[in-house]
């Protein structure tokens, strides 16, 4: 498969039309209907179904979308790390990570280094866990935040100089926003909103003392965002890491941690034996005396 190929498919992905398609390229449309019918053939698959009035994609079509966005963001971060050069080198870091206040850390080392290097690019993306190794194992993210366990035989890591403290989020008319903590015993009853992720539902399930099957879940989330409008609308008490969801700004939502005081530690990753660019291994060095700074303040 070439890469000039690869763009043509995604062209007519996300046109849906042969004929917009080729206008975008400024190719013709037979050049490239051909093309499209090459590709077919050397990966012995249908990738469109051709309608009266736009194209489709199969399921093996989908596939390959995703994969063909993939290798060409691959091309282009592969291209910027060795075309870069100078004492500070210019270039992309890329970061996974969830959404929360410990990314503060991470854009204080990024203005450090952008003061050596206006040229520097950050490249941020959100997800949850599975989310963030799926961007690390296959190369599209330098760096990625995570939360406890982590595989080290796979990673490496560094410690954040901060943990995060687990909470619910509350109606501000809730009897439980007039509380100063929240118990098991408090919740154990109510309908929940919890994340996906595996991490944080084994530590909150040993935190409760009961699988989530004894409990009443009423939705999960992979962002939390969205979950706060849940809690806003009555349907549940949405358990989060302090500081995810602004009460300030939303005075009809209360946050109250839980008692006993349930903590998550954070942790920088990256893949192990990877060639790290010049730009990555600098902002590393940034994370690490932004680390060290918190950690002397506190």
């Amino acid at each position: 498969m070439e890469l000039r190929v690869l763009r043509y498919f995604l062209a007519v992905a996300r046109e849906q039309s042969v004929s917009r398609a080729a206008a975008v390229l400024n190719l013709t449309q037979p050049t490239l209907s051909a093309q499209l019918r090459a590709l077919e053939e050397e990966l012995g698959c249908t990738l469109f179904v051709r309608g009266s009035r736009k194209i489709t994609l199969t399921e093996e079509g989908m596939v390959l979308r995703k994969r063909a966005q993939e290798i060409l963001d691959l091309v282009m971060k592969t291209g910027k790390e060795l075309s870069a050069g100078g004492d500070v080198p210019a270039g992309e870091i890329c970061i996974a990570a969830g959404e929360g206040g410990l990314m503060r850390l991470f854009a204080r080392a990024a203005g450090a280094l952008r003061s050596q290097n206006s040229a520097i690019r950050f490249n941020l993306s959100s997800g949850n866990s599975s989310y963030v190794l799926e961007m690390l194992d296959k190369g599209l993210a330098d760096f990625g935040l995570l939360f406890d366990a982590v595989d080290t035989l796979k990673y490496e890591t560094l410690p954040l100089p901060s943990r995060q403290r687990w909470g619910v989020l509350v109606k501000s008319s809730s009897p439980l926003a007039r509380k100063e903590a929240v118990t098991a015993e408090d919740l154990r009853h109510l309908p929940l909103i919890v994340s996906r992720q595996e991490t944080a539902r084994h530590k909150l399930e040993k935190w409760f003392g009961a699988s989530f099957d004894e409990l009443d879940i009423a939705a999960s989330y992979n962002l939390v965002l969205n979950a706060g409008f849940f809690t806003i609308e009555g349907i549940g008490c949405t358990l989060l890491f302090e500081g995810l969801i602004d009460t300030d700004s939303n005075p009809g939502l209360a946050f109250r941690p839980l008692e006993p005081e349930l903590c998550s530690e954070a942790v920088l990753v990256w893949k192990k034996y990877q060639v790290m660019s010049r730009v990555s291994q600098r902002f590393l060095t940034c994370l690490r005396q932004v680390f060290e700074s918190v950690r002397r303040e506190s």
